[in-house]
């Protein structure tokens, strides 16, 4: 049975984790080559040309809405986050430096618009969660191959469960939920994304984890699979 982590956040420990946040050469050539393209398809598109930004869409659009439905938990909402997102990118391209990388200048952007859909709607009082799916059905979309395609039983309890637990949640803990186990961002780019630092992106990183795994045990505790984008979350580690 998985033991959850302490109470306290140990400062040391996530130091210590925050020094090993490092890819392995494959990860950074593959990131750095990732980055190279979006900029070049970036000064394209400040060059005039519109059917460079439309690559830029092409390359970041699933990945985009993903993010934007694992904070607002509604389809209809994130696919409007999504779009607004790329509208005002573009709109704002001339105020992208370039210090960071386009796609955390580009997800700050979608972790914005997602804050403000909820903070709407809390003013309305009516956050509408119904017929939501879970995160891994919005990555569905993507193309990505589920784990048991030959357990729908099982899989639509587990959806059941993790759309269940992903609402619990906080705003903010799913945005870095979904950030680092189903993006796999480092904690550089989070707190680029998040616009806060790395300190608090492990400290905010670890009550997370807690929190999804202290909804998701009962689940694993009957000895079922948890898909291995929220497997870390579960175990804690």
């Amino acid at each position: 049975m998985n033991r959850f982590p302490p109470s306290s956040v140990d400062i040391d420990e996530l130091e210590k984790q925050m020094s090993t946040d490092q890819r392995n050469p494959e990860q950074a050539q593959a990131r750095a080559a990732q980055n190279q393209i979006d900029q070049s398809l970036v000064e394209a598109t400040r060059s005039g040309d519109r059917q460079a930004f439309g690559k830029l869409v092409e390359r970041y659009q699933r990945r985009v809405y993903a993010l934007a439905f694992g904070i607002v938990r509604n389809r209809d909402d994130a696919w409007d986050v999504a779009q607004e997102a790329f509208v005002k990118a573009y709109r704002n391209l001339d105020r992208y430096e370039g210090t960071a990388a386009f796609f955390t200048w580009l997800y700050r952007i979608t972790y914005n618009l997602s804050i403000d859909v909820l903070r709407e709607k809390s003013r309305r009082d009516q956050v509408t969660l119904e017929d939501n799916q879970n995160v891994e059905d919005a990555l569905r979309r993507d193309g990505r191959p589920t784990d048991h395609p030959d357990d729908m039983a099982t899989r639509k309890e587990l959806q059941a469960v993790l759309q269940t637990a992903m609402n619990r949640l906080t705003e903010k803990h799913r945005a870095i939920i979904v950030l680092r186990e189903v993006e796999g961002l480092s904690y550089e780019e989070m707190a680029d994304v998040l616009g806060i630092s790395k300190g608090t992106v492990m400290s905010r990183l670890f009550h997370a984890r807690q929190n999804l795994q202290a909804l998701l045990q009962p689940y694993v505790e009957k000895g079922q699979e948890v898909p291995a984008s929220l497997k870390l979350a579960v175990q804690g580690g």
